[in-house]
């Protein structure tokens, strides 16, 4: 699949039926656009299954709900609206993106309780996020925004206004020659990357910081799970930007990052290392199990 995400062949759902890709369109004063009332899910199709889709779907519902609005579909019908677009694109390993948000009706302020709810999903072929870097190691910059406190920002929706910071974070790190940045939470303390959460790993224990205040992903929970499974201790705890220096190993996770070994960030560098080799390719056998 080639072209603008515009302008493509192909069929998306929308509203509770199919329609063709170019059609899937909203009025200029969707409240959505306006006012980022609006919720997603990343995830990924291998041989046809989504993995984890079940629980994509819950966290979709909940997400909406933590902004004050109902998606009208259930999660069997958000299941199936998934699978509908999948069979209808003729993909078997796709990235699925699912969205709801609030659309264009009486109300055009910051209220909007008067304005439908609406969802669509659309899938496409998408390889490799930080492209070779599962081999070498992404290289990191170091954001200078910081994730939000909780009592600003609702940190365990997946809502689109809470990743403004991480476009122009990214943004700023690709200028710089970097794949991704590393962000600080609002205490100063290590929180994740611009869509992925992270590990590092010391004298054969890994650390990963507290997701007190940033998405506890689900991709994140499946590789603490796997590293348990393997009698490796895991402490989820608050990370100080100075020890960044002591950790020997980095990776990052996520739906669209699967697991990336992380070879830099900013000036501290991590080897590539056996565990987190492991948990590349451990991972990928897992999804396509």
């Amino acid at each position: 699949m080639a072209g603008g995400y515009d302008d493509r062949d192909g069929k998306i759902w929308m509203d509770g039926e199919l329609i063709d890709w170019r059609a899937a369109n909203v009025h200029i004063l969707t409240h959505a656009l306006h006012y980022a009332s609006s919720v997603f899910e990343g995830e990924r199709a291998y041989n046809g299954v989504i993995f984890k889709g079940r629980e994509h779907s819950e966290r979709l519902r909940t997400s909406a709900q933590l902004l004050d609005f109902e998606i009208p579909w259930t999660v069997d019908e958000i299941d199936a609206a998934k699978q509908q677009v999948l069979q209808a694109n003729g993909l078997t390993d796709a990235y699925v993106r699912a969205v709801a948000w609030r659309g264009v009706g009486e109300d055009m302020g910051v209220a909007s309780r008067k304005n439908p709810v609406r969802m669509a999903v659309a899938a496409w072929e998408w390889g490799a996020y930080y492209g070779d870097a599962k081999m070498k190691g992404a290289k990191l910059d170091i954001a200078r925004w910081k994730r939000p406190s909780p009592e600003t920002a609702p940190s365990q929706a997946k809502a689109a206004g809470l990743y403004m910071i991480c476009t122009m974070s990214k943004h700023e790190a690709e200028a710089k020659g970097c794949s991704d940045a590393m962000m600080f939470d609002y205490r100063g303390y290590v929180a994740e990357a611009t869509g992925a959460n992270i590990f590092f790993v010391k004298d054969g224990e890994v650390h990963t910081p507290k997701p007190d205040c940033f998405l506890n992903g689900l991709t994140r929970q499946t590789v603490i799970g796997m590293l348990q499974e393997r009698q490796v201790k895991v402490v989820e705890r608050h990370i100080e930007p100075s020890e960044l220096e002591s950790f020997e190993q980095c990776w990052l996770t996520g739906t669209a990052a699967e697991v990336t070994p992380v070879g830099k960030i900013g000036d501290y560098n991590f080897e590539v290392g056996a565990l987190a080799k492991d948990m590349v390719t451990s991972y990928e056998a897992l999804v396509r199990a």
